[in-house]
């Protein structure tokens, strides 16, 4: 019962937020988690692909996710052309 009654002031907490809200706490928790991701930059014609594994990407009110890639280079994309996959 005390699982429902979280998951539903969860779910409707989260249905007040506007979509940009939405987006900014969606961010905020990729920051906090450790794991695999697949990210992808995607502009017009321009379409860039990196694999970070056993790491995290996080992101600042600057507009753009800083990351490590695999080589082990500091790498930087706009927030609105990029896309974080899990893996």
């Amino acid at each position: 019962m005390k699982k429902q009654l979280l998951l539903f002031v969860l779910l409707a907490l989260l249905a007040g937020c506007t979509q940009d809200q939405q987006n900014q706490l969606s961010r905020k928790m990729v920051e906090f988690l450790d794991g695999n991701y697949l990210v992808t930059y995607a502009n017009g014609s321009t379409v860039k692909t990196w694999t970070i594994k056993n790491g995290k990407v996080t992101t600042t009110d600057k507009g753009y996710y800083y990351f490590w890639d695999e080589k082990k280079h500091y790498v930087q994309t706009p927030i609105e052309n990029t896309f974080i996959e899990e893996f």
